[in-house]
């Protein structure tokens, strides 16, 4: 879920409000990948392997890790956006590497063991257990492997809650509530702030909170 919605509102399903709003979305949009993610696994996972990719929208991030060799189940709940992600995968090439699966992640969860599993802007306006589903992530990941949450903590001038007053957890609020236990290092727990490009191409400061978890056992 690739996208600037940190808040709650009312629809009637996540299935519907996705379907719909990538139906309505720029084709273009989420086409890149997030600069986040990509530093992080050029720093911590330098050797490809299989990967998961929970909200992957577009696909900027699935086929760039495809495009550094790792085999992606890009998974997302919007048939439009799924439909997309393979079209872009066959144009560059990468269809052997880039597996989109259609899955409701408040209801079904892919099956299988990856050494990387990437929640990057996992937030929706649907009501979902958005924690549930990542502590659901975290029970994916390989031995060695590494979990990554990308959240925001700000809200971007051309986010649909621009104006209002939102309260974020903090990174470390957020990797309490996964409940992880003995057996994960934590490789970063920040809050970083960086240069973000909104859909329009306008440029704002954004604070993003950043979470590498690597499992040890």
């Amino acid at each position: 879920m690739h996208t600037e919605h940190t808040g709650h509102t009312e629809h009637a399903d996540s299935a519907t409000f996705w379907e719909n709003h990538y139906s309505r979305l720029d084709p273009e949009w989420g086409t890149r990948p997030n600069a986040v993610l990509d530093g992080l696994v050029t720093a911590l996972a330098p050797v490809p392997g299989t990967a998961l990719d929970l909200g992957c929208g577009h696909g900027g991030d699935a086929l760039r890790l495809a495009a550094l060799g790792w085999d992606v189940t890009a998974v997302d709940v919007a048939p439009t956006a799924l439909a997309r992600v393979a079209e872009l995968a066959r144009a560059a090439g990468l269809s052997a590497r880039v597996r989109p699966v259609r899955h409701d992640l408040a209801r079904t969860f892919p099956s299988g063991s990856f050494d990387l599993v990437s929640a990057s802007y996992f937030h929706t306006p649907v009501e979902i257990p958005r924690t549930r589903v990542l502590r659901r992530a975290a029970q994916a990941v390989a031995p060695n492997g590494l979990l990554i949450v990308v959240d925001h903590a700000s809200v971007a001038p051309w986010s649909w809650q621009a104006g209002q007053e939102v309260e974020f957890p903090t990174p470390e609020e957020v990797l309490a509530s996964l409940r992880l236990g003995d057996g994960w290092r934590t490789e970063r727990c920040h809050a970083p702030r960086r240069t973000a490009t909104g859909p329009g191409g306008q440029s704002a400061t954004v604070t993003e909170n950043v979470i590498a978890l690597r499992r040890t056992a």
